[in-house]
């Protein structure tokens, strides 16, 4: 997103830029600057009530400045935003919003002198003499100084030729407190021994007789209840985008000239050498220099198992180091790291409007000028019909002050504050409102095999020792010779071999065998790991005679007469079902016999099944797409339930597959990490990339899944589906509530104090329906499926 430094600085083609919006009130003010922007000459806007900012895409060489002066003359405050900053104080308490403060403190002094008004103008029974002049006492301070912001933005918005929720509120209250003030000056109402009746509904009476203190004062206090819970509901609807700011460390100890330096965070450059205590967070996105650990990165990922680092290995800027002292190296600071670009994605998707969304701005925008003409036509009506001019009176303030469309304006973005917010807590960053939509109408989900289903790394699996051959000693020396090659395969049997049988002997002698395997001697033995041509001594001889040694086995060892030695057979069926399973193969022999052979594979991830389970659960169709061969991708998409396969894909191909299925009527959603994957994931109707992947992979897709968890994309669309699903109940709450409210009104029956709480409540409701979402959870179980797996290798059958 691109903004400015200061408010003269032109912004290049194409910019989006952010404005901070103060002085809203309801849903009607956003739409109304909303709509002004709009009518500069290249600008788009969306204006977001919840968020309170303003989304504005300008041309090329626009100033800032004009579009905060565009604002500022509808009547509202504008300003660019500040770097972010830490919702918490230098002592670690909560900063305190000021507007929040102001709430309360006008709340505290509306319930303490309405309160006795509301008891005395209801109970005939404490109306002593003179009570009503005790209600005037104490309602005056809850209409000219509580009320005072529903005064001040009605006065600004009626300047500008509009109105709003503020003027509906000051217009109601204040025709409320001058029919009072008539009634007791130049009526009956001031009298001795006067009495009040309290009705819910309204009947005829002598309008000079009556005063509506308690409607005034108790409107005033229902409202500032209900925005004020409102303000502090949007603020913990938010935490979620405060806590991934505040994750982060706020100094870091810099290794400079051999000594350590403490810096803040901010002063960190790329290339930067830091130190990791046990128990501190990470600064920043950095490499491991020295040191081994276990990294907790819960918070960033929701991910319970810490992860195991060492030198070489990767670490995120705000996970914890759980273990011993890490040296990193930082690779990517400040709004580069990927805590920065997560809190970036949650920020632009809370910013964002769904379609449903826009439909209730409109009914916003034009809502609250319907009501006064309704409260206007009610008016008439009553009089019209011979009723006296205080029922009349008060049914059309009760019209007034029970229309507000808040609800409708805070339906969708709190849902979406506080469900994008869980989302980037559980490792599931959800782009923009407009996915939501898309997660609802997907059927079909094609799944990447490597990389997504498996861990796209080779792992040992088998261990398969001749008869009489230990099998401790089979993975011990061709451990040792694997581990001096780079080859994948050579050290996935390396990195197998070692996390069973503990530190690996020294080899010598070396010999990388090409497109045959390797050997070397490893404690005075010559060891041969690699393909069966290896076997044979015709096809070692030119290295046999380049290295001075037969490195061949004899014709006589099991051979058939041919001088090509033979498999053991239960070795060499072995050897066959794993190759006709898609897996690799390898024979170790040493001391002029075969000894065993070795298994590797692309694993499935232990939570694939699971994660099957659970799409299927969805309602989705799993496919497997692979560019593999089809017994191979079969194979792995038996073992994690998966029944269509679309195997022998080239990458460039994924594409038209993805297309070819919408073409048959499917809405398809998209699961990859890589970069072959990106366009298949711009062309799904939902695109999702595991966090594990490329940035390619991540910037073409709609949904981030941070973990490497295939059960991170069923928690996403149960996630979004239960936003969506909220949205929408809110939505229907929202219009039902105006469209039972008004008529009730109009028609007399409802008291405008209870008119006023009910109005109040709807907009709590709504909020309060949204925080639910706070409680979802992942379906992912707390079971050992969720450690890291244990090599097969360790549980392999040894072959007879």
């Amino acid at each position: 997103m691109a903004t400015t430094e200061s408010t003269g600085a032109p912004l290049p083609l194409g910019a989006d830029i952010e404005l901070e919006i103060g002085g809203m009130t309801c849903a009607s003010c956003a739409n109304r600057i909303e709509r002004k922007l709009n009518k500069l000459d290249g600008v788009t806007a969306s204006v977001n009530y919840a968020t309170e900012k303003a989304r504005v895409s300008v041309p090329q060489g626009y100033d800032p400045a004009d579009l905060i002066t565009v604002v500022e003359q509808t009547g509202y405050t504008a300003a660019l935003p500040a770097p972010p900053a830490s919702a918490t104080s230098e002592d670690g308490e909560e900063q305190e919003d000021p507007e929040l403060r102001s709430l309360r403190q006008r709340l505290i002094g509306a319930v303490v002198l309405s309160v006795p008004v509301i008891v005395l103008s209801m109970v005939p029974a404490l109306q002593f003499t003179y009570w009503q002049w005790l209600c005037l006492t104490l309602a005056s301070p809850v209409i000219v100084w509580a009320a005072w912001p529903f005064h001040r933005a009605a006065a600004i918005n009626l300047r500008h030729g509009a109105a709003t929720m503020d003027t509906l509120i000051s217009v109601g209250t204040i025709s409320a407190y001058l029919w009072s003030l008539y009634a007791l000056f130049l009526g009956d109402a001031g009298m001795p021994g006067m009495t009040h009746e309290f009705s819910l509904a309204i009947g005829p009476s002598d309008g000079g007789a009556n005063i509506y203190l308690e409607v005034a004062a108790g409107v005033t206090m229902f409202i500032l209840l209900g925005r004020y819970l409102e303000k502090r509901s949007k603020r913990q609807a938010g935490a979620a985008l405060r806590a991934l700011l505040d994750m982060g460390a706020k100094d870091v100890a810099v290794l400079r000239g051999g000594a350590e330096v403490r810096i803040p965070v901010a002063n960190l450059a790329v290339g930067d050498t830091f130190v990791v205590r046990p128990g501190e967070t990470i600064a920043t996105d950095g490499t491991v220099v020295s040191g081994t650990s276990a990294v907790d990165a819960s918070m960033l990922t929701g991910e319970s198992v810490p992860v195991e680092v060492g030198e070489g290995d990767t670490v995120t800027g705000a996970t914890v180091n759980a273990g011993g002292r890490l040296l990193v190296r930082a690779t990517r600071v400040g709004s580069d790291t990927q805590l920065a670009r997560m809190a970036r994605l949650v920020e632009d998707a809370q910013s964002g409007k769904a379609e449903i969304q826009r439909l209730a701005d409109r009914v916003s925008g034009v809502f609250v000028p319907v009501v006064i003409a309704i409260a206007v036509i009610v008016l008439g009506a009553w009089i019209g019909a011979g009723f006296p001019l205080e029922a009349a009176f008060t049914a059309a303030v009760a019209v007034l002050i029970i229309a507000c469309p808040c609800a409708l304006g805070l339906a969708t973005p709190t849902a979406l504050l506080v469900g994008t917010g869980r989302g980037a807590q559980m490792g599931i960053l959800i782009k923009g409102p407009e996915v939501l939509e898309s997660t609802r109408q997907v059927d079909t989900v094609v799944l990447d095999k490597t990389g997504t289903v498996t861990t796209g790394r080779m792992t040992l699996t088998e261990a398969l020792p001749a008869e009489g051959t230990d099998r401790t000693e089979l993975l011990r020396l061709a451990g040792a010779v694997e581990n001096a090659s780079e080859h994948p395969i050579a050290q996935a049997i390396a990195k197998g071999a070692a996390e069973e049988t503990g530190a690996l002997p020294e080899v010598t002698g070396f010999a990388n065998l090409a497109g045959r395997g390797v050997r070397g001697t490893v404690e005075g033995r010559e060891v041969l790991v690699g393909r069966e041509i290896l076997l044979a001594p015709a096809g070692a001889a030119d290295e046999a005679g380049a290295t001075g040694g037969s490195v061949g086995l004899d014709a006589a060892d099991g051979a058939d007469g041919s001088g090509a030695p033979l498999l053991p057979a239960p070795l060499a069926a072995a050897k066959a079902d794993a190759e006709a399973r898609g897996r690799t193969a390898v024979v170790v022999a040493w001391d002029g016999a075969v000894r065993g052979v070795l298994v590797v594979a692309d694993t499935v991830k232990p939570t694939s099944a699971e994660a099957i389970t659970q799409l299927k659960g969805l309602g989705l169709t799993p496919v497997l797409l692979t560019g593999d061969n089809r017994a191979a991708a079969e194979q792995i998409a038996a073992e994690v339930g998966i029944d269509q396969v679309i195997a022998e894909v080239l990458p460039e191909d994924k594409v038209e597959v993805t297309t070819r299925l919408q073409g048959e009527g499917k809405v398809v959603a998209m699961v990859g990490d890589g970069v072959n994957d990106a366009a298949a994931l711009a062309q799904a109707d939902l695109g999702l990339a595991m966090g594990t992947g490329t940035d390619v992979a991540i910037e073409a897709s709609d949904i981030t899944l941070v973990r490497g968890d295939l059960r991170s994309a069923a928690d996403a669309i149960r996630l979004s589906r239960r936003t969506l699903s909220t949205i929408k109940g809110n939505l229907f709450w929202a219009f039902a509530y105006n469209t039972a409210a008004i008529p009730l009104a109009a028609l007399g029956l409802l008291n405008p104090m209870l008119a006023g709480a009910a109005m109040a409540f709807s907009s709590v409701f709504v909020v309060g329906n949204s925080l639910r979402l706070r409680s979802f959870r992942s379906r992912a179980h707390d079971d050992p499926a969720a450690a890291p797996a244990r090599p097969a290798a360790e549980s392999a059958p040894a072959a007879a």
